[in-house]
């Protein structure tokens, strides 16, 4: 059972990113604020759900969360400041949209900006720990996956509907074959093969 918070006193917002590990497409964060107390024994870190299930809990979590909000931060802008740095602003941008302002913000690993007049804590493996971590990794994840999905029918011989852009064979394999896209992240090791596809 995850923990409902990290202390009792304060409103706390978890935090997570999703798709740092790609190839291709933006970098999404959530930020998630749950009422005190707040338990659900079906939310678990994103990675240790099912697709349908993870579904099934971004209807949970938005309807349950007090607060909650999703940012992206695009593959040119990866390019030009790295995938850490990316991260962590889709993160900020995430908290700075959400209506409700946390006085504590929990951060899924061990990387993190300070947030302006809001301390942090960052948790190695903080969305098996820590509902609010393990809802905003639902949130990141999903909403990410649907645009990779959506964006697979510009691109589809990258098979972005199934790999969401992370680096699988085949996705290596239509990068070879056909070269990049203008979504693909251009400081990432692509392949040997950088022409640009022509869609």
């Amino acid at each position: 059972m995850l923990k409902s918070s990290f202390t009792d006193d304060l409103t706390e917002a978890g935090c997570d990113e999703a798709g740092r590990g790609c190839l291709a497409g933006p970098v999404y964060a959530a930020a998630v604020i749950f009422p005190a107390g707040y338990t659900n024994p079906y939310l678990n870190d994103s990675k240790k759900l099912t697709a349908n299930q993870r579904e099934d809990m971004r209807i949970v979590i938005e309807k349950d969360a007090l607060a909650w909000a999703v940012e992206t931060v695009d593959n040119n802008i990866i390019d030009r400041i790295n995938i850490l740095n990316a991260s962590i602003e889709a993160m900020h941008g995430a908290i700075e949209k959400l209506t409700v302002k946390p006085e504590l913000i929990l951060v899924d690993g061990n990387r993190f900006h300070p947030y302006p007049g809001i301390p942090h804590r960052c948790i190695i493996k903080g969305d098996a720990a820590f509902m609010s971590i393990a809802a905003a990794s639902i949130l990141a994840k999903t909403y990410r996956d649907d645009l990779m999905r959506f964006l697979d029918s510009f691109f589809p011989q990258y098979g972005w509907k199934t790999n969401k852009g992370y680096p699988t064979e085949e996705h290596r394999k239509a990068i070879e074959q056909w070269g990049i896209s203008d979504l693909h992240r251009k400081s990432f090791k692509l392949g040997r093969q950088l022409k640009l596809f022509n869609a």
